[in-house]
């Protein structure tokens, strides 16, 4: 039974007057002006996609789901968006169960016009892979309570379904690469839908001859109106669509009028939807984190061990710092030694008093090696006569043999050296290498002292 029917058979004719009369005074039965749209209340479920949308006394509920289809032939690109509409006995006592009857078949109809051929929802990317695999988005629309303009509540609650919906992140994998992988939302985040822009749709009513215009009419101003035109319209102030279903005719003039009421009213209401969503979706983030402590912890011990890794990466440098440090001091060290060697290979040379050459001699201290003259140190033990007291020296034994040697590297040679330069040598050279160890052990030095003998 259509429910404009039901509704005039439950109304009396002293109740049909009483709003015709009302409404040439411009006044309504629930207090509002022929163009004030009753108060808008949009709830959102526990799930994506799911809203409840209260208007008036009209209450209606939108379910949005996906799942892998087949596309259309003729558009293997894009995927399919399709409306079903379920009314309910509870609603109404004139709805029917089982199959939909005008009223619903009109609403999903209306709908459906105004997302699809207006394009607000992005099909193209709902594709998969072409001409085999798209996404297939429903939405149910479930009538809970009907207090009038079924239409207008139907479409907010689309509206606000799609946008809150997010579809589930998917790849190609497989040895082909054809094979589609679904992954979960523990996995990987689910993807929203692309809605370029919000068409929503008003309802007019017409009364006495289009005389009498109102927006949003309730269930009973329905059962007395004379005819209705719905205009779907954006915030843009495009027109997406037109629905005129029979009753009296309307001019062009008010047609006119109307489609700039309905852009006003549109705005408004876009905002609204768009301000549900986004505090749907910073709660939704809220929970998010709430569910996921266990993250954040890990988090901040990583961060932890990470600061650590820091400090202990400064402690080392700071301790390769001191190496460098010590080694530079020990490299110092070092060519002060080998300045002072070089200074002792020049005096066993013979150089004269008039300048020291500081050439560097060799650091292993070999009588044999090219720093070291042996016939000169021969020709000096002679001159001297050191050579009988190393003899007395070894035959008491009392003595060690690098010990009545130790004076010999530091006397010059050369008569021309004074004896200033050999104290002065001999004070720089104490409590460093000296020229014993450079003389052979003492069988060797025995020999080499009785031949010169």
């Amino acid at each position: 039974m259509d429910s404009k029917l039901a509704n005039t058979w439950r109304l009396t004719v002293n109740e049909k007057n009483f709003i015709k009369t009302a409404l040439l005074s411009e006044i309504r039965i629930d207090g509002r002006k022929p163009f004030e749209f009753r108060n808008i209340i949009i709830n959102f479920g526990s799930e994506d996609g799911l809203a409840e949308v209260q208007l008036g006394q009209t209450r209606v509920m939108g379910i949005v789901t996906a799942k892998l289809v087949q596309p259309y032939q003729d558009r293997p690109n894009e995927g399919i968006l399709t409306i079903y509409t379920e009314f309910s006995p509870m609603a109404d006592l004139s709805f029917e169960t089982g199959r939909p009857g005008e009223s619903a078949v009109e609403l999903g109809r209306i709908v459906d016009r105004g997302l699809r051929e207006s394009r607000a929802v992005d099909t193209e990317s709902l594709c998969i892979v072409s001409g085999k695999l798209v996404w297939g988005i429903r939405i149910d629309l479930h009538i809970l309570d009907n207090g009038g303009n079924l239409v207008d509540a139907a479409n907010i609650a689309a509206l606000a379904a799609l946008m809150t919906f997010r579809r589930p992140e998917c790849s190609l994998g497989g040895e082909d690469g054809q094979e589609v992988i679904i992954h979960p939302p523990e996995m990987m985040e689910p993807l929203p839908l692309i809605v370029h822009h919000l068409p929503i749709a008003i309802t007019f009513g017409f009364f006495i001859d289009e005389s009498i215009v109102v927006i949003d009419p309730t269930h009973n101003e329905e059962a007395v109106m004379a005819g209705r035109m719905i205009a779907i319209v954006n915030a843009n102030g495009d027109i997406c669509a037109i629905q005129k279903a029979g009753g009296e005719g309307v001019s062009q003039s008010v047609i006119i009028q109307c489609l700039q009421l309905a852009i006003t009213m549109a705005a408004g209401i876009t905002k609204q939807i768009k301000e549900a969503v986004e505090a749907y979706n910073s709660e939704r983030a809220l929970q998010k984190i709430k569910r996921e402590p266990s993250c954040g912890g890990n988090n901040i011990k990583e961060s932890q061990n990470q600061s650590i890794d820091n400090k202990g990466i400064e402690v080392a440098g700071q301790y390769m710092e001191r190496l460098k440090l010590v080694s530079r001091e020990s490299c110092i060290s070092q060519s002060n030694d080998d300045e002072v060697d070089s200074k002792l290979s020049a005096l066993r040379r013979g150089t004269d008093g008039n300048g020291i050459n500081f050439t560097r001699g060799p650091l292993s201290w070999d009588p044999y090696s090219k720093g070291v003259d042996p016939e000169f140190l021969k020709a000096s033990l002679a001159s001297q006569g050191l050579s009988t007291r190393n003899k007395k020296q070894g035959s008491s034994g009392e003595e060690k043999p690098g010990e009545a040697e130790g004076e010999e590297p530091y006397r010059d040679a050369n008569p021309k050296s004074s004896a200033v330069d050999a104290s002065e040598t001999e004070m720089q050279t104490k409590g460093q290498k000296t020229l014993k160890d450079a003389v052979k052990p003492k069988n060797k030095r025995k020999k080499k002292g009785s031949s010169m003998i």
